[in-house]
C-alpha cells in the first residue's frame, strides 16, 4: 500500500472518530463543520454559537449544540411547501 492510501485511509479514520465524539476542541469543531478557524473564531467572540471555555481556557463545543446550531433555519423543499399548503387548505375547508 502507498503512502497516499495509508495518509486517506488515516483521513477517514479520524473522521469516523470525530463523529462519536460528544465535545470538540476549537480545531475539531473547525474539521467537523468545515468551517475556516477565523469564522468560527468572530462566532465565538459574538456569542452566536454556543461553546464552552472552562477556566477561561481553550474553547470547546458540545457536538449536538454545534450539530443544531448548524440546522438551525432550515429552509423547506418545494415538495414540502406543498404538502404544508394542502394541509393548510384541507384544514381550513372542514372549518367552512
Amino acid at each position: 500500500m502507498d503512502i497516499l492510501k495509508i495518509s486517506q485511509k488515516l483521513d477517514k479514520i479520524e473522521r469516523l472518530l470525530l463523529v462519536n465524539k460528544k465535545v470538540l476542541t476549537f480545531e475539531e469543531a473547525c474539521e467537523y463543520t468545515g468551517l475556516k478557524p477565523s469564522y468560527l473564531y468572530k462566532k465565538t467572540s459574538t456569542k452566536q454559537i454556543p461553546f464552552s471555555k472552562p477556566n477561561g481556557g481553550k474553547i470547546f463545543f458540545n457536538k449536538e449544540k454545534l450539530d443544531n446550531w448548524l440546522l438551525q433555519n432550515e429552509s423547506k423543499s418545494k415538495n414540502d411547501i406543498e404538502k404544508q399548503a394542502l394541509s393548510y387548505v384541507l384544514k381550513n375547508k372542514k372549518r367552512q
